[in-house]
């Protein structure tokens, strides 16, 4: 059983292609996780001046990441995997909740995409599939994003 990090993105969608590619009909858990509210204003260092319901936003949050995992699903089935959507809170780090969920679902790897950021972006903005590979008990497939993958083999 594989675990798919899916965020919605292009690079995302890229892992699911991929992962149908490599492991075809193999079972996968399509995980996208999610950050509460005050966790997020705490990671940005910003103050709310307004009253806000933190119940009603991480509702609203928990709701999209259900969706966007649901997405996930249906373009992993669609790909030939046999997929099922999971979402998971970050607890310390994205990249901790997803190592945190393939362990919890029985993951024998995980494939994740990545933006291909390099030099002070990924040091600025950090890098989960960075992380991941480096903290990671199990094998870690990483495809690059579409474009990356392209400028690279132009380059070559």
């Amino acid at each position: 059983m594989i675990l798919i990090a899916f965020d919605g993105s292009d690079d995302a969608k890229a892992a699911i292609t991929s992962a149908a590619r490599l492991m075809p009909g193999q079972q996968a858990t399509v995980l996208t996780v999610w950050q509460r509210f005050i966790d997020s204003m705490a990671h940005a260092g910003a103050g709310v001046p307004m009253m806000v319901d933190f119940d009603d936003v991480d509702e609203s949050t928990e709701k999209l990441a259900k969706d966007r995992a649901a997405e996930g699903a249906r373009l992993a089935d669609d790909a030939g995997l046999k997929a099922t959507a999971e979402t998971a809170v970050v607890r310390t780090t994205v990249a901790e909740a997803i190592i945190d969920a393939a362990a919890r679902a029985g993951a024998d790897s995980i494939v994740m995409g990545s933006r291909g950021l390099t030099g002070l972006k990924s040091a600025v903005l950090g890098s989960v599939s960075h992380h991941v590979l480096q903290h990671a008990d199990l094998p870690v497939t990483v495809v690059p994003s579409p474009e990356v993958a392209e400028r690279r083999a132009a380059h070559r």
